[in-house]
C-alpha cells in the first residue's frame, strides 16, 4: 500500500520537508509523479524513514545513515566497526559530559556556600 507525502509525515510524526530534505540528500528515492495526482510512497521509503528516523534517536548523523544505509548489503563487520566507532564517540560524550557536571556541581557548591554577595564564584571561575 503506497501513502501520498502528506499521509507518510502524518504516520511517522516527521515534516513533509524532512522528506523532501531526505530526498534531496539521496537517503529515500523521489516516487514518479503521474501527470495528475500526487506521488505515492511505496512501503520500502516509509520503512527507510523510520530506520532513519531511529537512527536519528540513537545518535547518527545523516552523514553516518547515509554510510549505514550503503553498508546494507556488506558484511556485518564493517557495519559493526561503524557501530564501534560511533560507540567511542559516545563515551568520550559521556566522559566529557561527567566532567562538566563534576565542575558545575563544585561551583554550585561554591555558591551555596559563599558569604560574599559582591561576588560570585561561578563568574570568578569563568573570567580570564
Amino acid at each position: 500500500m503506497t501513502r501520498t507525502i502528506s499521509k507518510v509525515a502524518k504516520e511517522l510524526g516527521v515534516n513533509i520537508e524532512s522528506i523532501r530534505f531526505y530526498e534531496r540528500r539521496g537517503l529515500i528515492k523521489q516516487p514518479f509523479k503521474p501527470e495528475k495526482g500526487y506521488r505515492h510512497y511505496p512501503v520500502e521509503t516509509i520503512n527507510r524513514i523510520r530506520f532513519i528516523k531511529r537512527s536519528q534517536e540513537l545518535g547518527f548523523t545523516l552523514d553516518e545513515i547515509a554510510n549505514l544505509i550503503q553498508l546494507n548489503d556488506t558484511p556485518c563487520y564493517q557495519v559493526q566497526e561503524v557501530a564501534e566507532h560511533k560507540l567511542a564517540t559516545v563515551k568520550e560524550k559521556l566522559a566529557d559530559l561527567q566532567r562538566l557536571e563534576s565542575a558545575l556541581t563544585e561551583l554550585v557548591e561554591q555558591c551555596d556556600s559563599n558569604q560574599d554577595d559582591s561576588h560570585c564564584p561561578i563568574i570568578d571561575s569563568l573570567q580570564p
